[in-house]
């Protein structure tokens, strides 16, 4: 019973030093100047668009990536979902409308957009079948 107990807090660590998604991108912008970290804005239609899926799949849920990438930087989903059941609040919409006229005006998805704690662009990319360190690497490239 002790090596159960153990073993599930050890997990709980893990989970909770892993990459976690911000809910609001200001708050994103805030943890990032905190933190002293850049933010990673993903465009995503989540429910629609297979490269999308499959970045999150093959990418976002990858726990040796989550690791890695909350040491520096900050997530935030800028999500365009279609589907009636996974439709946002009108006021996330909005602000992820927002988002895309400043940062996806071509409409890109999924559109990863690496931005400064002050919300300025240092680079940006999209789904590329890269390993997770791969895709790693090349958000890391970024950042001065």
């Amino acid at each position: 019973m002790k090596a159960v107990i153990c073993t599930f807090f050890l997990l709980l660590s893990f989970a909770a030093s892993a990459q976690q998604w911000a809910t609001d991108y200001d708050d994103a912008l805030q943890t990032a100047a905190e933190e002293n970290k850049e933010v990673v804005l993903v465009f995503s239609g989540s429910d629609w668009c297979a490269p999308c899926i499959k970045l999150d799949r093959d990418i976002w849920q990858d726990a040796s990536f989550q690791e890695k990438a909350a040491e520096e930087f900050v997530f935030y989903r800028a999500d365009f979902p279609r589907k009636k059941e996974n439709q946002l609040s009108d006021e996330l919409t909005e602000k992820n409308a927002q988002l895309a006229e400043r940062y996806n005006q071509r409409g890109a998805f999924p559109l990863v957009v690496v931005l400064d704690p002050k919300g300025e662009v240092l680079g940006q990319t999209g789904y590329k079948k890269l390993s997770p360190t791969e895709y790693l690497e090349i958000l890391e490239s970024f950042v001065p």
